[in-house]
């Protein structure tokens, strides 16, 4: 570990990081089936349910379930729900989004992703959301790179979600630190100039997860003490993987393939336009 400005950010061994890639792959295939199984019809519940089956067939331990209290393995977000729905008795409706959060723990090392998932056909607005949070993250993830700067990832995502229209960015919650914890130092922000911040270094690990809004950028806590929504109740959409970074770039350990499709594709449009 090292210390900035009092905080402590946990630097991980390649043995380390191997075992975040053992966790990383359970949450991503387990998102894989939660994602399958999104239908109208289907209650929040139900995919709770799944996805906690998913974990515990794997051999691992759900991150969310009992976090500070919280009753459930994933967090199912629907509509202008932002973040950390409690997955209960709603029953998803054909033309809803819903968000599905996930984490899971191996050997006390957590990963940590989120999908959003349009249930049934949404319409072109709402996938256009969709496609704009999740191209953010890619944005983001791309920038995570060793001797580069915190804020570049913030910086990436902002630029990315501002040159397609006027969306909120939401400015209270923000990626993170991950490691033995499934919370740590340091935050990171989805917007913000470049080049500030701490020097990315190997063998950190962050969860970069834009949350963007199809209004204003204001949120609003329920009085359940966790679900987040829009302050002006349109839509919101959630992305997010758990990266490392590596000598070779960054390392995407919830994306099966370690993010070599995304990230390629995103390298090869970049030349192009060079």
């Amino acid at each position: 570990m090292f210390r900035r400005d009092e905080r402590m950010i946990q630097i991980k061994t390649e043995a380390e990081i191997a075992v975040m890639r053992a966790a990383g792959l359970v949450v991503g295939r387990t998102l894989d089936t939660v994602r399958a199984a999104v239908a109208p019809g289907v209650t929040t519940a139900e995919l709770d349910a799944i996805a906690e089956d998913s974990i515990r067939q794997a051999g691992a331990v759900p991150s969310f379930k009992g976090y500070h209290g919280f009753p459930a393995s994933i967090c199912a977000s629907v509509n202008d729900e932002i973040v950390h729905g409690i997955p209960g008795p709603k029953i998803l409706r054909e033309g809803d989004i819903v968000s599905i959060d996930c984490g899971a723990i191996v050997d006390g090392y957590h990963g940590d992703a989120a999908v959003t998932v349009a249930v049934g056909s949404a319409s072109d607005e709402l996938l256009e959301l969709i496609r704009v949070c999740e191209d953010a993250m890619w944005e983001g993830l791309a920038a995570v790179r060793a001797g580069g700067r915190l804020s570049d990832i913030g910086h990436a995502i902002e630029t990315s979600i501002t040159s397609r229209g006027a969306y909120g960015i939401v400015r209270d919650y923000t990626g993170h630190g991950i490691g033995t914890e499934m919370h740590q130092e340091p935050n990171v922000p989805n917007f913000g100039r470049p080049g500030r911040g701490i020097r990315l270094q190997k063998g950190l690990a962050l969860a970069v997860e834009p949350m963007v809004n199809q209004g204003s950028r204001h949120t609003r806590l329920l009085d359940d003490g966790w679900t987040v929504v829009t302050a002006d109740g349109k839509r919101s959409a959630h992305f997010e993987h758990t990266v490392a970074v590596t000598d070779d770039g960054p390392w995407v350990l919830t994306a099966l393939d370690g993010g070599a499709a995304r990230l390629a594709e995103r390298a090869a449009g970049s030349a192009a336009l060079a």
